[in-house]
C-alpha cells in the first residue's frame, strides 16, 4: 500500500513543475513599426491611445493616469506629457517608428498633444481630424454667463 501512494503522489510531483514552466510569451515581444495615434481631447481631459494598424491597443494615457486631478487635466501642457509618456511607451516595448495622428474633440490638448508625439521621437505620416460633426442634431449646452 505504501509503495502505490508513493508511486501516484511522484508522478503529481513532477507534473506540477511541468506545468509552471509552460508560459504564454509575452505579447511585448512582438515588433510593431508603423500605428496609429488616437487623440481624444475634451474640455475635461486629454486621452491619448496607441494601436497598430488593425486597432489593437499598444499604449495609452490620461490626464488622471499621470497623477493630475480637476482642470488640470485639460491643459495643454498635460496633453503634451500624456502624448509623450504613451509615445516612449510604445516605442520602448514594441519599437514603434512612425504614426499616424487621429485627433478628436474640441479641447485644448489638440495641438500640445501632437507636439508631444513629435517631440518624444516618432515620426508622423498622417495628421487627420475625425471630430464627428453633427448634422444639426442635439441641441449644444447653454452659454455661460459669467
Amino acid at each position: 500500500m505504501a509503495e502505490e501512494n508513493s508511486q501516484v503522489i511522484a508522478p503529481e510531483a513532477e507534473a506540477t513543475p511541468a506545468v509552471a514552466e509552460v508560459k504564454r510569451k509575452a505579447k511585448g515581444g512582438r515588433q510593431v513599426l508603423s500605428g496609429i495615434v488616437h487623440v481624444d481631447s475634451s474640455f475635461n481631459n486629454t486621452r491619448v491611445a496607441i494601436s497598430d494598424m488593425q486597432g489593437n491597443i499598444l499604449s495609452w494615457s490620461t490626464g488622471g493616469k499621470l497623477g493630475y486631478k480637476g482642470s488640470r487635466k485639460s491643459t495643454a501642457y498635460v496633453a503634451q506629457l500624456i502624448a509623450s509618456d504613451a509615445a516612449k511607451k510604445a516605442m520602448t516595448t514594441y519599437g514603434l517608428k512612425e504614426v499616424e495622428v487621429q485627433v478628436k474633440g474640441p479641447g485644448a490638448g489638440r495641438e500640445s498633444a501632437v507636439r508631444g508625439i513629435a517631440a518624444a521621437g516618432l515620426e508622423i505620416t498622417v495628421l487627420r481630424d475625425v471630430t464627428p460633426l453633427p448634422h444639426n442634431g442635439c441641441r449644444p449646452p447653454k452659454r455661460r454667463r459669467v
